[in-house]
């Protein structure tokens, strides 16, 4: 008997220190974001961030109960999240509706729904539109992103230059179906979407300033805003600043496989070398993006810091 005590004991005192670990990375995460928002707001004035993902961020040592925290609220302009009501089936998580609930009084709050049963599309929008999200919906064939819906929920002529204007949203940030470059800016040309979310590159070429302004138009003549995606909590080896050595632990930073994703490795994103490539200098991702005329940065995988800890 005493000895299962101490074995519960044990593992207790092991969940609580990992839990101290993972706070202490979430509020690394925390000042993460904060930079790259001060950095890129000083540069181009009323450039968007967006993180997606980790709600907790949003709150004072990571817990609701301490309330929002006017430093990360007042860094970010919204925030996204994937999966809310729908992960495939119908399966509402509440505890993060609960802490978006809370964050939407403050930003606007942007959904990816996933659905394998197109029945349930109409369904989708209603749920996060009676809590003022803003939602898109993505059906089995199009998992990774890399397709046009054919409708568009509460579609509209409306000319929108700030982000709690958006009632609707493209995320789009896989080109395979796209023969080219071109082929993908005409598609998008075409639709009335009032916010594109997609990738800098097409097939590692940047897209420039030119191209990016030509999207900034609906087809039916209103503004829209373009939104690049940054991935900021793993590395991708098909990104420009992969290096041909580059593998696990090497860098030591390279901290984690990435499960389902191999082309992906969790970072030790606290680490300056990690940092310096995603903002604060000229060759940075961050600036490329400003650079192409980008009205905002899409922050995924901000939930890092709950696989990574402190080592």
């Amino acid at each position: 008997m005493k000895n299962i005590t101490l074995i519960i004991i044990f593992f207790t005192l092991l969940s609580c220190s990992k839990q101290k670990l993972s706070d202490k990375a979430g509020l690394r995460m925390q000042e993460f974001v904060e930079n790259i928002s001060s950095y890129a707001k000083d540069l181009k004035p009323g450039f968007i961030i967006i993180p997606q993902n980790g709600p907790e961020l949003a709150f004072k040592e990571l817990d609701e109960e301490n309330g929002l925290d006017n430093s990360y609220i007042n860094a970010i302009d919204g925030i996204g999240i994937e999966e809310l009501f729908y992960n495939g089936t119908y399966s509402t998580d509440n505890y993060r509706l609960e802490l978006l609930r809370k964050i939407a009084a403050k930003k606007p709050v942007l959904v990816s729904e996933y659905i394998n049963n197109d029945n349930n599309i109409s369904e989708a929008y209603k749920k996060d539109s009676s809590e003022g999200f803003v939602c898109f919906v993505r059906t089995k064939d199009n998992y990774y992103y890399t397709q046009i819906p054919d409708t568009i929920f509460e579609e509209n002529s409306n000319d929108i230059t700030k982000l709690d204007q958006v009632k609707n949203y493209l995320y789009l940030i896989n080109y395979d179906n796209f023969k080219s470059k071109r082929a993908f800016i005409d598609s998008i040309k075409q639709t009335n979407y009032d916010l594109i979310l997609m990738d800098l590159f097409y097939n590692d070429v940047a897209f420039t300033r030119q191209e990016i302004n030509e999207l900034k138009t609906k087809a039916n003549g209103g503004k829209r805003l373009v939104i690049s995606y940054i991935n900021i909590g793993a590395a991708e080896n098909y990104r420009y600043y992969w290096q041909d050595d580059w593998r696990l632990h090497h860098p030591s930073w390279l901290k984690k496989s990435y499960e389902g994703y191999e082309d992906e490795i969790w970072v030790k994103f606290w680490k300056d070398d990690w940092q310096d490539i995603i903002y604060g200098n000229d060759d940075s991702y961050i600036k490329k993006i400003i650079d192409a005329g980008f009205d905002g940065a899409y922050l995924d995988n901000v939930e890092a810091y709950y696989f990574l800890y402190f080592d």
